[in-house]
Protein backbone atom coordinates (compact mmCIF):
# COMPACT_ATOMS: atom_id res chain seq x y z
CA UNK A 1 0.00 0.00 0.00
CA UNK A 2 2.95 2.28 -0.98
CA UNK A 3 1.97 5.98 -1.73
CA UNK A 4 3.06 6.44 -3.70
CA UNK A 5 -14.62 24.22 -40.39
CA UNK A 6 -13.29 22.36 -43.25
CA UNK A 7 -13.87 18.74 -44.45
CA UNK A 8 -12.45 15.58 -46.34
CA UNK A 9 -10.53 15.68 -48.98
CA UNK A 10 -11.56 14.03 -52.58
CA UNK A 11 -11.84 10.57 -51.54
CA UNK A 12 -9.64 8.59 -53.70
CA UNK A 13 -11.64 10.38 -56.05
CA UNK A 14 -14.83 8.48 -55.97
CA UNK A 15 -15.84 7.75 -52.38
CA UNK A 16 -16.54 11.57 -51.05
CA UNK A 17 -16.99 13.59 -54.14
CA UNK A 18 -19.18 10.65 -55.80
CA UNK A 19 -21.33 9.77 -52.68
CA UNK A 20 -22.50 12.83 -51.66
CA UNK A 21 -25.22 14.49 -53.23
CA UNK A 22 -27.02 17.39 -52.09
CA UNK A 23 -29.01 17.11 -49.23
CA UNK A 24 -32.81 17.08 -49.51
CA UNK A 25 -35.27 18.13 -46.63
CA UNK A 26 -36.35 14.99 -46.02
CA UNK A 27 -32.99 13.70 -44.71
CA UNK A 28 -32.62 16.70 -42.12
CA UNK A 29 -34.02 14.50 -39.33
CA UNK A 30 -31.01 13.13 -36.89
CA UNK A 31 -30.33 8.58 -37.89
CA UNK A 32 -31.00 6.38 -35.03
CA UNK A 33 -27.44 5.72 -34.48
CA UNK A 34 -26.09 7.12 -31.27
CA UNK A 35 -30.16 8.67 -30.84
CA UNK A 36 -30.07 6.53 -27.93
CA UNK A 37 -26.49 6.42 -26.97
CA UNK A 38 -26.02 9.60 -25.30
CA UNK A 39 -23.70 7.79 -22.71
CA UNK A 40 -21.13 7.14 -25.79
CA UNK A 41 -20.98 11.00 -26.87
CA UNK A 42 -20.52 12.16 -22.93
CA UNK A 43 -17.86 9.39 -23.22
CA UNK A 44 -15.61 11.04 -25.99
CA UNK A 45 -16.34 14.61 -25.02
CA UNK A 46 -15.04 13.79 -21.32
CA UNK A 47 -12.00 11.55 -22.32
CA UNK A 48 -10.57 13.65 -25.08
CA UNK A 49 -12.57 17.37 -24.22
CA UNK A 50 -13.78 16.45 -27.90
CA UNK A 51 -17.15 18.18 -28.25
CA UNK A 52 -18.79 18.77 -31.89
CA UNK A 53 -21.17 21.19 -32.46
CA UNK A 54 -24.79 20.45 -33.50
CA UNK A 55 -24.44 20.28 -36.81
CA UNK A 56 -20.78 19.38 -37.23
CA UNK A 57 -18.17 20.08 -40.49
CA UNK A 58 -16.33 17.94 -42.27
CA UNK A 59 -13.78 19.84 -40.74
CA UNK A 60 -14.74 19.17 -37.34
CA UNK A 61 -14.13 15.35 -37.68
CA UNK A 62 -11.43 15.79 -39.56
CA UNK A 63 -9.53 16.95 -36.36
CA UNK A 64 -11.63 15.19 -33.93
CA UNK A 65 -10.44 11.84 -36.00
CA UNK A 66 -6.84 13.46 -35.91
CA UNK A 67 -6.68 14.00 -31.93
CA UNK A 68 -8.40 10.58 -31.65
CA UNK A 69 -5.13 8.76 -33.37
CA UNK A 70 -3.17 10.85 -31.76
CA UNK A 71 -3.91 9.74 -28.54
CA UNK A 72 -4.43 6.07 -29.63
CA UNK A 73 -0.96 4.25 -28.21
CA UNK A 74 -1.85 1.35 -31.12
CA UNK A 75 -1.16 4.32 -34.10
CA UNK A 76 1.44 4.58 -36.28
CA UNK A 77 3.11 7.98 -35.04
CA UNK A 78 1.61 10.87 -37.08
CA UNK A 79 3.78 12.76 -39.59
CA UNK A 80 4.72 16.25 -38.96
CA UNK A 81 3.08 18.86 -40.90
CA UNK A 82 4.61 21.22 -43.63
CA UNK A 83 5.15 24.24 -42.34
CA UNK A 84 4.46 27.14 -44.16
CA UNK A 85 6.20 29.00 -46.91
CA UNK A 86 9.16 27.83 -49.14
CA UNK A 87 9.31 24.37 -51.09
CA UNK A 88 7.19 22.67 -47.79
CA UNK A 89 4.33 24.66 -48.20
CA UNK A 90 4.29 23.64 -52.32
CA UNK A 91 3.74 20.05 -51.38
CA UNK A 92 -0.17 20.97 -49.11
CA UNK A 93 -1.88 18.22 -50.71
CA UNK A 94 -5.32 20.31 -50.16
CA UNK A 95 -5.62 22.92 -53.07
CA UNK A 96 -8.33 24.90 -50.80
CA UNK A 97 -6.41 24.74 -47.48
CA UNK A 98 -3.97 27.47 -46.43
CA UNK A 99 -1.01 26.26 -44.48
CA UNK A 100 -1.67 28.58 -41.97
CA UNK A 101 -5.17 27.57 -41.19
CA UNK A 102 -6.36 25.70 -37.44
CA UNK A 103 -7.15 22.61 -39.99
CA UNK A 104 -3.63 22.30 -41.80
CA UNK A 105 -1.56 19.96 -39.36
CA UNK A 106 -4.88 17.62 -38.45
CA UNK A 107 -5.78 17.15 -42.24
CA UNK A 108 -1.82 16.75 -43.01
CA UNK A 109 -1.63 14.18 -40.60
CA UNK A 110 -4.71 12.26 -41.80
CA UNK A 111 -3.18 12.40 -45.42
CA UNK A 112 0.07 11.15 -44.22
CA UNK A 113 -1.61 7.83 -42.88
CA UNK A 114 -3.82 7.20 -46.41
CA UNK A 115 -7.53 8.44 -44.68
CA UNK A 116 -7.61 11.35 -46.67
CA UNK A 117 -6.23 11.79 -50.38
CA UNK A 118 -5.15 15.06 -52.20
CA UNK A 119 -7.64 17.19 -53.76
CA UNK A 120 -10.05 19.73 -52.30
CA UNK A 121 -10.58 19.28 -48.54
CA UNK A 122 -14.12 21.44 -49.03
CA UNK A 123 -13.20 23.32 -45.47
CA UNK A 124 -16.82 24.20 -44.98
CA UNK A 125 -19.05 21.43 -45.95
CA UNK A 126 -21.73 19.95 -43.33
CA UNK A 127 -20.36 16.55 -42.60
CA UNK A 128 -22.78 13.72 -43.70
CA UNK A 129 -23.44 10.66 -42.58
CA UNK A 130 -21.71 8.67 -45.27
CA UNK A 131 -18.58 11.09 -45.15
CA UNK A 132 -18.04 10.43 -41.24
CA UNK A 133 -18.19 6.82 -42.14
CA UNK A 134 -16.04 6.65 -44.56
CA UNK A 135 -13.46 8.99 -42.89
CA UNK A 136 -13.49 6.53 -39.67
CA UNK A 137 -12.83 3.37 -41.72
CA UNK A 138 -10.15 4.37 -43.12
CA UNK A 139 -8.92 5.43 -39.69
CA UNK A 140 -9.77 1.88 -38.08
CA UNK A 141 -7.66 0.16 -40.36
CA UNK A 142 -10.30 -1.35 -42.28
CA UNK A 143 -10.20 -0.23 -45.67
CA UNK A 144 -7.98 -3.75 -46.89
CA UNK A 145 -11.07 -5.52 -45.40
CA UNK A 146 -13.61 -3.32 -47.03
CA UNK A 147 -12.08 -3.69 -50.64
CA UNK A 148 -12.27 -8.12 -50.53
CA UNK A 149 -16.31 -7.15 -50.88
CA UNK A 150 -17.35 -8.49 -53.87
CA UNK A 151 -20.73 -7.08 -55.30
CA UNK A 152 -23.06 -9.52 -54.02
CA UNK A 153 -21.37 -9.21 -50.46
CA UNK A 154 -21.91 -5.61 -50.72
CA UNK A 155 -25.49 -5.57 -51.63
CA UNK A 156 -26.46 -7.81 -48.36
CA UNK A 157 -24.73 -5.81 -46.20
CA UNK A 158 -26.40 -2.53 -47.12
CA UNK A 159 -29.44 -4.36 -47.38
CA UNK A 160 -28.97 -3.95 -43.18
CA UNK A 161 -29.06 0.01 -44.18
CA UNK A 162 -31.88 -0.62 -46.25
CA UNK A 163 -30.44 0.32 -49.12
CA UNK A 164 -31.86 -1.54 -51.86
CA UNK A 165 -30.12 0.33 -55.14
CA UNK A 166 -26.51 2.15 -54.41
CA UNK A 167 -27.27 4.48 -57.51
CA UNK A 168 -29.61 5.93 -55.81
CA UNK A 169 -27.36 7.71 -53.65
CA UNK A 170 -24.35 7.70 -56.03
CA UNK A 171 -22.67 5.75 -53.87
CA UNK A 172 -19.46 3.73 -56.33
CA UNK A 173 -18.42 1.05 -55.61
CA UNK A 174 -15.90 1.24 -53.20
CA UNK A 175 -17.72 3.59 -51.38
CA UNK A 176 -20.28 0.93 -50.73
CA UNK A 177 -17.66 -1.51 -49.79
CA UNK A 178 -16.77 0.66 -47.11
CA UNK A 179 -20.43 0.95 -45.97
CA UNK A 180 -20.46 -2.52 -46.34
CA UNK A 181 -17.54 -3.45 -44.02
CA UNK A 182 -18.51 -0.55 -41.75
CA UNK A 183 -21.66 -2.62 -41.33
CA UNK A 184 -20.21 -6.04 -41.00
CA UNK A 185 -17.72 -5.17 -38.30
CA UNK A 186 -20.51 -2.91 -36.31
CA UNK A 187 -18.57 0.47 -36.85
CA UNK A 188 -22.09 1.49 -38.46
CA UNK A 189 -24.86 -0.08 -36.44
CA UNK A 190 -27.69 -1.39 -38.65
CA UNK A 191 -29.98 1.67 -38.06
CA UNK A 192 -31.61 4.01 -39.75
CA UNK A 193 -28.98 5.31 -42.19
CA UNK A 194 -28.84 7.81 -45.11
CA UNK A 195 -25.28 8.43 -46.72
CA UNK A 196 -26.29 12.01 -48.35
CA UNK A 197 -27.96 13.06 -44.60
CA UNK A 198 -26.42 15.39 -42.68
CA UNK A 199 -24.48 13.74 -39.56
CA UNK A 200 -25.54 15.07 -36.16
CA UNK A 201 -22.98 15.51 -33.71
CA UNK A 202 -24.41 12.17 -31.53
CA UNK A 203 -23.72 10.13 -34.37
CA UNK A 204 -20.08 11.79 -35.24
CA UNK A 205 -19.18 10.92 -31.90
CA UNK A 206 -21.19 7.72 -32.06
CA UNK A 207 -18.96 6.68 -34.68
CA UNK A 208 -15.84 8.24 -32.69
CA UNK A 209 -16.61 5.63 -29.68
CA UNK A 210 -16.70 2.73 -32.10
CA UNK A 211 -13.43 3.88 -34.21
CA UNK A 212 -11.62 3.75 -30.16
CA UNK A 213 -12.85 0.40 -29.84
CA UNK A 214 -11.57 -1.36 -33.46
CA UNK A 215 -8.49 0.52 -32.34
CA UNK A 216 -8.22 -1.21 -28.58
CA UNK A 217 -8.74 2.43 -27.39
CA UNK A 218 -11.68 2.03 -25.72
CA UNK A 219 -13.18 0.70 -22.30
CA UNK A 220 -11.02 -1.91 -21.45
CA UNK A 221 -12.77 -4.41 -18.95
CA UNK A 222 -12.76 -8.24 -17.84
CA UNK A 223 -16.13 -8.32 -17.01
CA UNK A 224 -18.84 -7.07 -14.78
CA UNK A 225 -19.91 -7.37 -11.16
CA UNK A 226 -22.99 -9.30 -12.43
CA UNK A 227 -21.39 -11.95 -14.44
CA UNK A 228 -21.75 -15.56 -13.48
CA UNK A 229 -17.62 -15.97 -14.55
CA UNK A 230 -16.47 -12.82 -13.07
CA UNK A 231 -14.59 -14.60 -10.05
CA UNK A 232 -12.99 -16.68 -12.78
CA UNK A 233 -11.76 -13.61 -14.88
CA UNK A 234 -10.56 -11.63 -11.55
CA UNK A 235 -8.37 -14.70 -10.91
CA UNK A 236 -6.96 -15.08 -14.53
CA UNK A 237 -6.11 -11.34 -14.82
CA UNK A 238 -4.70 -11.61 -11.46
CA UNK A 239 -2.61 -15.04 -11.90
CA UNK A 240 -1.53 -14.13 -15.43
CA UNK A 241 0.56 -11.41 -14.18
CA UNK A 242 3.55 -11.23 -12.87
CA UNK A 243 5.72 -7.96 -11.23
CA UNK A 244 6.25 -5.32 -13.41
CA UNK A 245 9.99 -4.79 -13.62
CA UNK A 246 11.17 -1.61 -15.67
CA UNK A 247 14.67 -1.06 -15.16
CA UNK A 248 15.35 2.52 -16.56
CA UNK A 249 12.04 4.00 -14.88
CA UNK A 250 12.42 2.43 -11.99
CA UNK A 251 16.44 3.26 -11.62
CA UNK A 252 14.55 6.93 -10.98
CA UNK A 253 12.13 6.21 -8.40
CA UNK A 254 13.99 4.14 -6.46
CA UNK A 255 17.07 6.46 -6.13
CA UNK A 256 13.78 9.26 -5.05
CA UNK A 257 13.39 6.37 -2.15
CA UNK A 258 16.48 6.54 -1.19
CA UNK A 259 16.94 10.00 -0.87
CA UNK A 260 13.92 10.04 0.78
CA UNK A 261 11.78 12.66 -1.65
CA UNK A 262 9.22 10.31 -1.87
CA UNK A 263 8.59 6.77 0.79
CA UNK A 264 6.99 4.97 -2.34
CA UNK A 265 5.95 4.31 -5.78
CA UNK A 266 3.59 2.18 -7.69
CA UNK A 267 4.52 0.58 -11.09
CA UNK A 268 1.72 0.06 -13.88
CA UNK A 269 0.92 -0.43 -17.46
CA UNK A 270 -0.86 1.69 -19.18
CA UNK A 271 -1.88 -1.01 -21.61
CA UNK A 272 -4.38 -2.22 -19.15
CA UNK A 273 -6.08 1.42 -18.21
CA UNK A 274 -9.71 0.86 -17.91
CA UNK A 275 -10.48 4.22 -19.84
CA UNK A 276 -13.72 4.55 -17.64
CA UNK A 277 -16.30 7.60 -17.71
CA UNK A 278 -14.51 9.49 -14.99
CA UNK A 279 -18.38 10.19 -13.43
CA UNK A 280 -19.40 6.88 -12.37
CA UNK A 281 -15.74 5.68 -11.82
CA UNK A 282 -13.71 4.59 -8.84
CA UNK A 283 -10.58 2.64 -8.23
CA UNK A 284 -9.36 0.22 -5.32
CA UNK A 285 -6.19 -0.69 -4.49
CA UNK A 286 -4.87 -3.85 -2.99
CA UNK A 287 -2.77 -7.01 -2.56
CA UNK A 288 -4.95 -10.16 -1.60
CA UNK A 289 -6.67 -11.55 -4.24
CA UNK A 290 -9.52 -13.09 -2.25
CA UNK A 291 -10.18 -9.56 -0.40
CA UNK A 292 -10.94 -8.92 -4.40
CA UNK A 293 -13.25 -11.62 -5.03
CA UNK A 294 -14.80 -10.66 -2.04
CA UNK A 295 -15.25 -7.35 -2.58
CA UNK A 296 -16.81 -8.04 -5.87
CA UNK A 297 -19.18 -10.59 -3.99
CA UNK A 298 -19.54 -7.41 -1.72
CA UNK A 299 -20.97 -5.14 -4.26
CA UNK A 300 -22.94 -8.34 -5.80
CA UNK A 301 -25.03 -8.66 -2.41
CA UNK A 302 -25.40 -4.63 -2.32
CA UNK A 303 -26.89 -4.45 -5.92
CA UNK A 304 -24.19 -2.38 -7.25
CA UNK A 305 -23.47 -3.08 -10.53
CA UNK A 306 -20.20 -2.15 -12.09
CA UNK A 307 -17.92 -2.91 -14.85
CA UNK A 308 -14.55 -4.52 -13.76
CA UNK A 309 -10.84 -4.42 -14.70
CA UNK A 310 -8.07 -5.31 -13.33
CA UNK A 311 -5.00 -3.18 -13.64
CA UNK A 312 -2.08 -5.18 -12.59
CA UNK A 313 0.39 -3.00 -9.97
CA UNK A 314 3.48 -3.26 -8.56
CA UNK A 315 4.09 -1.21 -5.44
CA UNK A 316 7.73 -0.62 -4.33
CA UNK A 317 8.62 0.92 -0.80
CA UNK A 318 11.78 0.88 1.62
CA UNK A 319 12.37 -2.72 3.66
CA UNK A 320 13.89 -1.62 6.83
CA UNK A 321 17.10 -4.05 7.82
CA UNK A 322 15.44 -4.27 11.82
CA UNK A 323 12.61 -5.74 10.49
CA UNK A 324 14.56 -8.79 9.95
CA UNK A 325 15.95 -11.07 6.62
CA UNK A 326 13.10 -10.51 4.13
CA UNK A 327 11.46 -13.58 2.56
CA UNK A 328 11.42 -13.39 -1.15
CA UNK A 329 8.63 -14.78 -3.56
CA UNK A 330 7.89 -14.77 -7.44
CA UNK A 331 5.49 -12.22 -6.34
CA UNK A 332 7.66 -10.53 -3.73
CA UNK A 333 11.17 -9.15 -4.29
CA UNK A 334 13.83 -6.99 -2.43
CA UNK A 335 17.05 -5.73 -3.61
CA UNK A 336 19.91 -4.58 -0.93
CA UNK A 337 20.89 -1.07 -1.00
CA UNK A 338 24.03 0.85 0.28
CA UNK A 339 22.80 2.08 3.76
CA UNK A 340 21.77 -2.05 3.98
CA UNK A 341 18.12 -1.56 4.11
CA UNK A 342 16.27 -3.09 1.01
CA UNK A 343 13.67 -1.59 -1.70
CA UNK A 344 10.85 -4.29 -2.06
CA UNK A 345 8.60 -4.72 -4.86
CA UNK A 346 5.73 -6.68 -4.42
CA UNK A 347 2.51 -7.76 -6.81
CA UNK A 348 -0.78 -5.86 -5.96
CA UNK A 349 -3.66 -4.59 -8.02
CA UNK A 350 -5.90 -2.18 -8.75
CA UNK A 351 -9.95 -2.72 -9.06
CA UNK A 352 -11.04 -0.10 -11.61
CA UNK A 353 -14.95 -0.06 -11.67
CA UNK A 354 -17.87 1.40 -13.99
CA UNK A 355 -20.96 1.62 -11.68
CA UNK A 356 -23.75 2.01 -13.40
CA UNK A 357 -25.24 5.32 -11.98
CA UNK A 358 -23.47 8.15 -10.07
CA UNK A 359 -25.65 7.16 -6.96
CA UNK A 360 -24.16 3.69 -7.12
CA UNK A 361 -20.65 4.72 -6.89
CA UNK A 362 -21.86 7.37 -4.14
CA UNK A 363 -22.99 4.03 -2.08
CA UNK A 364 -19.62 2.57 -2.37
CA UNK A 365 -17.86 4.71 0.38
CA UNK A 366 -20.59 3.30 2.52
CA UNK A 367 -20.12 -0.16 1.61
CA UNK A 368 -16.58 -0.26 2.28
CA UNK A 369 -16.70 1.64 5.81
CA UNK A 370 -19.33 -1.25 6.88
CA UNK A 371 -17.78 -3.97 5.72
CA UNK A 372 -14.72 -3.61 3.96
CA UNK A 373 -12.62 -0.84 6.61
CA UNK A 374 -10.74 -2.13 9.56
CA UNK A 375 -11.55 -0.20 12.91
CA UNK A 376 -9.92 -2.40 15.48
CA UNK A 377 -8.09 -5.81 15.91
CA UNK A 378 -9.95 -9.07 15.25
CA UNK A 379 -12.82 -6.98 14.13
CA UNK A 380 -15.96 -9.05 12.88
CA UNK A 381 -17.68 -8.57 10.11
CA UNK A 382 -15.06 -7.87 7.60
CA UNK A 383 -14.21 -9.20 4.30
CA UNK A 384 -10.91 -11.27 4.27
CA UNK A 385 -7.84 -8.99 4.06
CA UNK A 386 -9.76 -5.94 4.94
CA UNK A 387 -6.97 -2.88 5.94
CA UNK A 388 -6.98 -0.08 8.47
CA UNK A 389 -6.68 2.28 5.73
CA UNK A 390 -8.09 0.87 2.27
CA UNK A 391 -7.25 2.88 -0.68
CA UNK A 392 -9.50 3.88 -3.11
CA UNK A 393 -10.05 6.94 -5.53
CA UNK A 394 -12.04 9.22 -7.84
CA UNK A 395 -11.04 11.42 -10.47
CA UNK A 396 -14.08 13.43 -10.00
CA UNK A 397 -14.43 15.54 -6.27
CA UNK A 398 -16.87 13.51 -4.34
CA UNK A 399 -18.05 15.04 -0.76
CA UNK A 400 -16.65 11.96 1.18
CA UNK A 401 -13.59 11.96 -0.19
CA UNK A 402 -10.07 14.27 0.01
CA UNK A 403 -7.69 15.68 -2.62
CA UNK A 404 -4.68 14.30 -2.86
CA UNK A 405 -2.00 14.35 -5.58
CA UNK A 406 -0.24 12.21 -7.91
CA UNK A 407 3.53 12.51 -9.65
CA UNK A 408 3.75 10.14 -12.69
CA UNK A 409 6.61 9.74 -15.13
CA UNK A 410 6.10 7.79 -18.35
CA UNK A 411 8.32 5.40 -20.20
CA UNK A 412 6.28 4.36 -23.20
CA UNK A 413 3.40 2.41 -22.16
CA UNK A 414 4.54 1.99 -18.59
CA UNK A 415 4.38 4.31 -15.64
CA UNK A 416 5.75 4.85 -11.89
CA UNK A 417 3.47 7.26 -9.79
CA UNK A 418 3.78 8.85 -6.10
CA UNK A 419 0.79 9.52 -4.12
CA UNK A 420 1.00 12.62 -2.08
CA UNK A 421 -0.58 15.48 -0.09
CA UNK A 422 -1.16 18.56 -2.15
CA UNK A 423 0.98 20.83 -0.84
CA UNK A 424 4.03 18.10 -1.24
CA UNK A 425 3.18 17.46 -4.99
CA UNK A 426 5.61 20.33 -6.75
CA UNK A 427 8.30 19.17 -4.38
CA UNK A 428 8.28 15.88 -5.65
CA UNK A 429 8.04 17.10 -8.72
CA UNK A 430 10.69 19.12 -8.74
CA UNK A 431 13.23 16.35 -7.12
CA UNK A 432 12.09 13.65 -9.60
CA UNK A 433 13.32 16.21 -12.34
CA UNK A 434 16.85 16.59 -10.99
CA UNK A 435 17.37 12.98 -10.72
CA UNK A 436 17.62 12.86 -15.00
CA UNK A 437 17.61 15.73 -17.65
CA UNK A 438 14.73 16.68 -19.08
CA UNK A 439 11.92 14.16 -17.33
CA UNK A 440 8.49 15.09 -17.67
CA UNK A 441 6.26 14.24 -14.87
CA UNK A 442 2.83 15.13 -14.90
CA UNK A 443 1.00 15.81 -11.49
CA UNK A 444 -2.65 16.29 -10.79
CA UNK A 445 -4.96 16.05 -8.25
CA UNK A 446 -7.60 13.63 -7.39
CA UNK A 447 -9.88 12.50 -4.56
CA UNK A 448 -9.17 9.28 -1.77
CA UNK A 449 -10.98 8.09 0.79
CA UNK A 450 -9.81 9.76 4.34
CA UNK A 451 -8.31 6.81 5.75
CA UNK A 452 -6.11 6.85 2.91
CA UNK A 453 -4.96 10.36 3.25
CA UNK A 454 -4.61 10.01 7.01
CA UNK A 455 -1.71 7.34 5.72
CA UNK A 456 -0.40 10.11 4.15
CA UNK A 457 -0.20 12.52 7.14
CA UNK A 458 2.23 9.60 8.40
CA UNK A 459 -1.12 7.94 10.55
CA UNK A 460 -0.86 3.97 10.86
CA UNK A 461 -4.62 3.52 11.40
Amino acid sequence: MASGGTGFAAYAQSSESEAEVAVSASAQTTSAIGAANTQGASYVQDRFGLKLTAAPTKGEMVVAVARLLAASQTSAPAPSPAPAGGAAAAANPFSDLAADSALYEAAVALHGQGILSSGALQGDARLTQGTAVYIVLKAAGLKELAYTYPDAKTQTALGKLGIADRSVYGLTRQASQELAAAVDTGLLPQAAFDPSAPASAVFAEELLERLLSVRGEAKRYIGSTSEDDIFAKVHAAFDTHNLIQVPELQAIVDEALKQGLVTGYNLKDDRYTAHFDEARALTYGHSDLTHAIQLIGLLRSENLQAKVQLEPKTSAFLYLKEWGEPQQSDDYKVVQIENGNYIAYAKEYDLAFEFDTVEQKDKFHSVIEAYAKKDSDDEPGLIAGSWWQPLYYSLRKLPAYIEIANNRIDQGHYYAQSFSLPEQSAEIAEGLKKLKAGLQVNSYRFWVDEPFYNYLLGESK
